[in-house]
């Protein structure tokens, strides 16, 4: 029976859960009305996981204090209600209890469900789930218009609804969302394959992909990691319920290094459901490794509470309001570095060229690979689903993702490896997230993100513009 049918203490949990719910939203309306109509509206949360600049605002933010809890979980129908500024790790604490997932976990615990939905997210389960945004039901938004709106698939708002994901809060914010989740086993049980050849691993993708399967082994889970153009792997992950001894990869032990071998066999590794949901966190994927958590003898007395992106994250902030990486490299007679935080998505067949573009022109590694498709294949190619966000149905993309900075050199234009990076995924026919740093002008990116279909959008839904648009948040420098 669902909970929503149950009587008791259940029941009284339910609607003290939907109670509260209710006052946070009373006090987001009341906080968005008192925000002068010529300031920018923002989010006011102490964690994010944008890299790119955002505007200077003066003005209080919005109040979104009383939207950070699940509301509730429905065991039998598989389903939750959630407020628009959960995280992610508390809604996997919420769930794992009845052995239910969200469909997609993106890798960083304080991630937002709100914001994997607004501004896109994904992780493993990605090549037979989607993206997060495919496994909701309904949401609850509040508008640029300043009005709460209920939106699903069909009915008198569903153009919000397909139009809201890659809008990055510029029609609204989610107040609540209703989602799909999925049984989970207890553990996975891991193969990391070795690669010598990119369109090796290209081509090992793609039949993994279609097959949900590899020698004879069902997948369940699939990433990867770049290394080198002759050293790279495929990360296969299977559920199970069988008992026997995990690793852990919250100590002294670093996830992506246990990656690595030089055999011909598969390398073979067990985690916890809890622990692989989350064994990218603990070093944020590799970029611990800047701060010197990798070396032993730093990591042993670095507190386990700051093994986590969110203190990662706070270390970025401050490093980029005070310009630190700079100045010491300026110290050292080096030039200035240009970040270079990007997510990108290039259709399957195109991975290994963009591979070997990037490894001959950028100099970054490792290099993370997620396999997506969209969840909806019933749609015609031509047909956007989702339209600020315009992937194909029935195609398989691969995201690519890599993370650190270059040196800048002399005369160059802002941006010169970005700019490039850019050109290159536009030439090979992919997008690129919106998270960070982007150099498109107006008409591109108008064909890349929703165009005219944004413009309507915006006009119904902030109609007083006291959001910004699109392009202003996510390219224009402040």
């Amino acid at each position: 029976m669902s909970l929503l049918g149950k009587a008791g203490p259940a029941s009284a949990a339910l609607e003290s859960g939907f109670a509260a719910h209710r006052d946070g939203v009373d006090r987001l309306l009341a906080s968005y009305a008192a925000i002068p109509r010529d300031a920018n509206v923002r989010l006011a949360k102490k964690t994010s996981n944008l890299f790119r600049a955002r505007a200077r605002n003066n003005a209080p933010g919005l109040d979104v204090s009383g939207l950070n809890r699940v509301i509730a979980v429905d065991p039998a129908a598989r389903t939750a209600d959630v407020a628009g500024m959960t995280t992610y790790e508390d809604l996997v604490a919420a769930t794992l209890p009845y052995g239910l997932s969200p469909l997609v976990v993106p890798q960083l615990k304080t991630i937002t469900l709100g914001g994997a939905v607004t501004g896109l997210g994904i992780e493993s389960t990605s090549f037979r789930n989607g993206l997060p945004h495919e496994s909701v039901l309904e949401m609850d938004l509040l508008t640029g218009a300043g009005e709460i709106v209920t939106t699903s698939p069909t009915g008198e708002n569903s153009d919000l609804f397909r139009g809201f994901p890659n809008s990055y809060g510029t029609l609204g914010y989610s107040t609540r969302l209703k989602i799909e989740l999925e049984p989970v086993l207890p553990y996975v049980a891991l193969r990391h394959v070795r690669f010598h050849d990119l369109r090796e691993l290209e081509a090992a993708m793609a039949q993994i992909v279609a097959e949900r399967g590899h020698d004879g082994e069902q997948v369940d889970y699939l990433d990867g990691v770049v290394f080198t153009a002759d050293e790279s792997y495929l990360i296969l992950g299977r559920q199970t319920d069988e008992p026997g001894p995990v690793s852990d990869y919250t100590g002294m032990d670093v996830y992506y290094k246990s990656i690595r071998h030089d055999g011909a066999q598969p390398k073979r590794d067990r985690l916890t459901i809890h622990d692989y949901l989350w064994r990218w966190d603990t070093d944020w994927f590799w970029c611990s490794r800047a701060f010197g958590t990798q070396n032993p003898a730093v990591r042993r007395f670095w507190p386990k509470q700051y093994r986590r992106s969110s203190f990662y994250w706070k270390l970025i902030a401050l490093d980029q309001k005070y310009d630190i990486g700079d100045r010491l490299e300026a110290r050292r007679g080096n030039p200035p570095r240009e970040r270079v935080v990007q997510d990108i998505e290039v259709p399957i067949e195109r991975t290994a060229d963009f591979l070997d573009w990037f490894l001959a022109e950028i100099p970054i590694e490792p290099i993370w690979l997620c396999p997506l498709r969209l969840r909806d294949d019933s749609a015609s190619p031509d047909e956007r689903l989702w339209p600020l966000y315009p992937l194909e149905p029935g195609r398989t993309y691969v995201n690519v993702g890599f993370w650190s900075a270059v040196p800048t050199t002399p005369g160059q234009v802002e941006g010169a490896a970005n700019r490039a990076i850019e050109r290159k995924v536009t030439e090979l026919d992919g997008h690129k997230s919106l998270y960070s740093d982007s150099y498109y002008d107006r008409d591109e990116f108008a064909q890349l993100y929703g165009g005219d279909v944004y413009t309507r959008l915006k006009k119904n839904y902030d109609p007083d513009h006291r959001l910004l648009d699109l392009y202003s948040k996510a390219v224009q420098r402040k």
